[in-house]
């Protein structure tokens, strides 16, 4: 009992940790790192006035975060809840409140991410992070079919 207890608390931080550390790297302007947080054929998707912009997979991930850098969003994530499936999975939900350091920290959006979050050999990865954009006064350039 105790154990599963454990189990749960640590996975719990460790999942916790995933949207910190991916505000953390957009800050940075740490792509690799921000890679690094999602499963290998992990997805972002972005809906935002009723359309939809999906993203599979390291190599198309890496593209959108590099042409959507240009904006220097700044995230700050907050009220995180995490719901554990299994040993292997678990979903969760954050908000976000972005600002613009191009825009002398202005803020720029509003919405929360629904996210799922798989283990892997490497620790607990985002396997999917759908972001809903409830406002937005600027948009990725990657975002041109929304």
């Amino acid at each position: 009992m105790i154990e599963q207890q454990l189990a749960g608390l640590l996975a719990r931080e460790a999942i916790r940790d995933l949207p910190l550390r991916y505000c953390d790297c957009v800050w940075r302007d740490d792509i690799d790192g921000i890679i690094d947080l999602f499963a290998g054929d992990g997805s972002f998707t972005a809906l935002y006035a009723g359309k939809e912009s999906a993203i599979t997979g390291h190599d198309d991930l890496r593209e959108f975060y590099i042409t959507s850098a240009p904006l220097m969003p700044r995230p700050y994530i907050h009220n995180h809840v995490i719901e554990l499936h299994d040993d292997e999975s678990a979903s969760g939900r954050c908000y976000l409140d972005l600002r613009s350091a191009k825009n002398n920290m202005g803020w720029i959006g509003a919405g929360y991410y629904n996210d799922e979050y798989i283990l892997t050999v490497d620790g607990w990865k985002f396997q999917a992070r759908l972001f809903n954009a409830l406002h937005m006064e600027d948009l990725p350039a990657s975002w041109s079919d929304i």
